[in-house]
Formats: structure tokens, C-alpha cells, sequence
């Protein structure tokens, strides 16, 4: 074990007095006692954190009971929510940071295995870089869904407020009617209540095989999340002893296999920028171009918030994503999993407890998964959630309209300048342009909130897992580095063709390189961290390649 040199050695002496310091005893310094690192990123900002060291304790007591060390220290987390309109920015930029914080806790003090305790947006993917980047023996515990309040026979959970926004921009609402439905949408702990990014991801973690069985339906207020934090701790010591790897369990199966059931559950569109870059990590080379590939002939099976009225509490209820597996066994591919199970064996032995929620392969609500990849003469790719489009808007034409920030689109709602039929088009928000690739949930609820049903907008930034509608982000290139999207005006008429898969102005190609040799990029107020994200990404694509 890693953990043996600071428990022998002469030069070590020093170092063992440190950590008997810390609190460490005698028997703690046993050669058959791994040490475990326990990377606890509880705050009192993210309602999907703050129950976080709670399960901490158990995880703790799980690994002290299997023979283990625990040593747990704390990684930071963004609330997405929170930082939305007002600094997004650093939110992307926070998963690398993540990632580079477990990577010096674990080798700076020399672990033998970890457990990664998360739940939101950025810092499960960070977590799960870590995991293939290190490839020490880890295990991820996710925090589990908040259940949504039901009132008057309607769920109410956080994320509709962004919808009320636009309805007081343009008017419906009046922004004292607003505040009195603030009370509603507070549910408490967990992650947001749909199949946003923060969920999307915990059902990956779990389809890759790197946390418990149910562990990301299972909601945060259930006693059985208790139960999986215990079992956590007790498993990453087995993982230890057994020498069983990230990268044993995460092969390019594995990614396929959660890929699949992303597309068949219709998860956010993020997932087209964590998994490829987890996968990287890994050693494992995943493009965008993939996601499409098993969206083609993935059915989507379920219609979860956003893109319907179920919460993860509701398929939980329906068997969880061991139920989703069973339904798409035969297109899985054998992995093994932190449980000591192959996922073929977790799939078989999934039960769907409700068709409603969960459909049959022949009852699906499409026979196309969730994402499709869009192309054309703006975009060498763009992404959208096309299970979240109506069926009139999945062939578009209309005018462009551009802006150069969310407060300028905003504004435009609020005095009613955008009329139906219009492309809002968002520039300058990519890796390089935000910089920081930020998330827009707040200009595409504002404009389904203002009731806008035949808008669509395309940018080069991204979306939170929440958005719906015609909402086509991660176009490539960038504008910052000379994509065309940059070169588009108010007016030029822009053609979306969602089952065609293409994404075109109706420019020549002279017109669009005429342009932006003319194109101003907007002056960004920048931190030296987003100056460094700047730098990286300058002339990259957002998939770093």
C-alpha cells in the first residue's frame, strides 16, 4: 500500500508525528490499514451539499469498520443556480480546479484509495476527472435528489423560478406575485428535483460503475442514502485490498453504456462536455460525435423535469436506473462496477415497477434519445436536447437576432422586441469568449416564461440541465476564435433542421469570412483565473482538442 511508507521508515518518523497530531492513533499505523482519503465538498450554499456531512460521518464509519483509515478533507462546490446572471463564469472553470484539488490532497499525502462525496453540477465530473487521472482506488457517493413540493396537485421545486422571471419581464406577472410563490418552490436538501446537470450526472456515475447501486435516485432526506454512505466507506476498503482500479471499471464500454442510458433518460446537454472530458482522463477517447451516433438508436424512455412532470423521486419509485438498464440490457456492454456486480448483472436483475414512468422499448416517447449534434456553415458542431423541443420547432427558419449578453436579451423581453419566429443569437460566451463557457438558464426560461413558443436560441456558450425548447449550445468553433457564429447580423436568416441534423445562415462563405475579419469582440471584465480558462481554450475547441 501507498500508505506503508509513512508507517516504517525512519525518515518518516517525523511525518507520523504530524499525523498523530492530527488525531491519528497508534493502531492506526497498522500495514494492513489503508489509508483513505474522504473528499467532503459539504457547504451551506448548495442545497444539494448541505447534508453532505451527515453522510461524511457514515462514510467514515464504513471504512473504520472494514479496517480503514479515514482521512477526509474539503473540495469546493459552485451552485450553479446561484451564481447563474450574476458570475457563471467559473463555474466550468471550477470542475479542472476540483479535479487538481483531489489530485494534491491524495498524492501529497499518500492514500491509498478515496471517496469522492458530491452531488452538483461541476463537482461530480471534477471528482470523476480525479478518478481517472489518479487511477488509485475510488469510489463516488452521490447526495441524492431533493423531492419536489407538492401544492394544489402541481410540483414546486426551485428552478421554476427562472421561468417567473420572464413572466414579470413581460408582464404576466408582476414581480410582488413572483415573491409570494418564492415559498412553494423552497424543498430543502438535494440536488434539483428534474434531470438537470447535477442528476444527469449522478445516473452516469452509477452507469459507469463508480458508486452504488440506486445511488443516484435514492433521494438526500431517504434513510437508505444513510445506508449507501455507510456501504461506501466499507466498499472503498474492499476496492483497496482487491487493488480494483478507476480505469478497470471506466474502459470505453463504460462510457458507451452511460451514454446510452443518458440518451434514454434524456439527460442535460452538459454531459457532452463532462463525459468526453472524464473519459480523457481515463485514457479513453470519447467525441462528440458519439452522442449522436447512440442517440440514433437509443429510444428515449422517460419524460423527466424538464422535459416532463416526473422528478427523480418518480423514477426512484419505478426502479431507479437499474430499471432503466433492464429495459435496454441488450444494448448494454459488460462492465464491471464498484459493487462487485457487472452492470450485464445489475441489468438483469433491474424490475420496472411503473411503465408509465419508465417505458418499454416499443412504448418510447421518441425512437431517438435525448441529444442530437447539429452541423452546418455556423457550426462544425452544436448540441441540443431535442426531447425537449416541440414537434413544430424541430425545423425552423426566422431571423436572427443578436446579443451580446443576458442582460441585453433580457431587456429585450422585458420591452417586447423579440417577436415569434426570431433566432436569438448569443455570441462570445464560449471557453475563450466569457470566458468560462457560463450556463443560460435564466434567457431561455425568461423567454418560455414570457411565452414565447417559436423562438430558438443558439450560442456558442452552454445550458443548464433545465433549459427546454429550441436552445442549441457548444457551437464550434467558437466566435472568440474566429467561429461563424461571430459573423452572423440582426436579420440574416438562420435554418435549424433538427431531424437532418443542421445548423445553417443562409451567408456564402465569402460573406461569413468578409465579416469577421470586421467582427469586435466585447471586452470581457476578466479574474486571472478566467484569463487563465482564456488562455487555454484560445484556439481550442470546448472539448479542449
Amino acid at each position: 500500500m501507498r500508505s506503508n511508507i509513512l508507517k516504517k521508515n525512519i525518515e518518516t518518523l517525523p511525518h507520523r508525528a504530524l499525523l498523530r497530531s492530527a488525531g491519528l492513533k497508534a493502531e492506526d499505523f497498522d500495514l494492513d490499514k489503508p489509508f483513505i482519503g474522504v473528499a467532503n465538498s459539504y457547504n451551506n450554499i448548495i442545497p444539494g451539499h448541505i447534508h453532505l456531512n451527515e453522510l461524511t460521518q457514515e462514510v467514515k464509519r464504513g471504512i473504520r469498520d472494514a479496517g480503514g483509515v479515514p482521512m477526509e478533507w474539503g473540495v469546493p462546490g459552485v451552485c450553479d443556480g446561484v451564481a447563474m446572471f450574476v458570475e457563471m463564469r467559473l463555474s466550468l472553470p471550477s470542475r479542472e480546479h476540483i479535479a487538481d484539488n483531489i489530485e494534491i490532497m491524495t498524492l501529497s499525502h499518500s492514500l491509498d484509495g478515496w471517496v469522492g462525496i458530491t452531488n452538483c453540477d461541476k463537482i461530480t465530473p471534477g471528482m470523476l476527472m480525479a478518478a481517472g487521472r489518479l487511477n488509485i482506488p475510488a469510489i463516488i457517493l452521490t447526495g441524492g435528489p431533493m423531492k419536489a413540493n407538492i401544492i394544489e396537485g402541481k410540483k414546486h421545486h426551485p428552478v421554476e423560478g427562472f421561468g417567473l422571471v420572464g413572466q414579470v419581464k413581460s408582464g404576466k406577472m408582476t414581480e410582488a406575485e413572483a415573491e409570494n410563490l418564492l415559498p412553494w418552490m423552497i424543498c430543502g436538501a438535494g440536488s434539483c428535483v428534474g434531470l438537470y446537470t447535477a442528476n444527469t450526472m449522478a445516473v452516469v456515475t452509477e452507469v459507469l460503475g463508480m458508486s452504488l447501486i440506486r445511488c443516484s435516485t435514492t433521494l438526500a432526506i431517504d434513510p437508505l442514502k444513510r445506508k449507501q454512505s455507510y456501504e461506501s466507506g466499507r466498499r472503498i476498503v474492499e476496492l483497496v485490498k482487491r487493488d480494483i482500479k478507476p480505469r478497470d471499471i471506466m474502459a470505453k464500454e463504460a462510457f458507451e453504456n452511460a451514454i446510452r442510458v443518458d440518451m434514454a433518460m434524456g439527460g442535460s446537454t452538459n454531459t457532452v462536455l463532462h463525459i468526453p472530458a472524464i473519459a480523457r482522463e481515463a485514457g479513453v477517447d470519447i467525441d462528440v460525435g458519439m452522442f449522436d451516433t447512440i442517440s440514433r438508436e437509443t429510444p428515449n424512455l422517460c419524460a423527466i423535469i424538464p422535459a416532463g412532470t416526473n422528478e427523480m423521486a418518480d423514477i426512484d419509485k419505478a426502479g431507479g436506473v437499474p430499471a432503466v438498464l433492464s429495459r435496454l440490457k441488450d444494448m448494454i456492454q459488460d462492465c464491471p462496477t464498484v459493487n462487485g456486480k457487472p452492470i450485464k448483472q445489475i441489468a438483469e436483475q433491474g424490475r420496472v415497477l411503473d411503465d408509465d414512468i419508465i417505458r418499454t422499448l416499443e412504448d418510447a416517447y421518441s425512437y431517438e434519445g435525448g441529444i442530437a449534434v447539429l452541423k452546418g456553415n455556423i457550426a462544425n458542431s452544436s448540441v441540443i436536447k431535442q426531447t425537449a423541443v416541440e414537434k413544430e420547432m424541430v425545423v425552423h427558419s426566422g431571423p436572427a437576432r443578436i446579443f451580446y449578453t443576458e442582460k441585453d436579451l433580457l431587456d429585450a423581453i422585458e420591452v417586447k422586441s423579440i417577436a415569434q419566429g426570431d433566432v436569438v443569437v448569443l455570441p462570445f460566451q464560449g471557453p475563450s469568449g466569457a470566458p468560462g463557457m457560463p450556463e443560460m438558464l435564466t434567457p431561455t426560461d425568461a423567454l418560455k416564461g414570457a411565452g414565447y413558443t417559436r423562438v430558438a436560441l443558439i450560442t456558442d456558450g452552454r445550458f443548464s440541465g433545465a433549459t427546454t425548447g429550441p436552445c442549441i449550445g457548444h457551437v464550434e468553433m467558437e466566435a472568440y476564435n474566429g467561429g461563424a457564429i461571430g459573423a452572423i447580423r440582426d436579420g440574416d436568416i438562420v435554418e435549424i433542421d433538427i431531424p437532418n441534423r443542421k445548423l445553417h445562415v443562409v451567408l456564402s462563405d465569402t460573406e461569413i469570412k468578409e465579416r469577421l475579419r470586421n467582427t469586435e469582440i466585447p471586452e470581457r471584465r476578466l479574474t486571472p483565473l478566467l484569463e487563465s480558462y482564456r488562455k487555454k481554450f484560445r484556439g481550442l475547441n470546448c472539448y479542449g482538442k
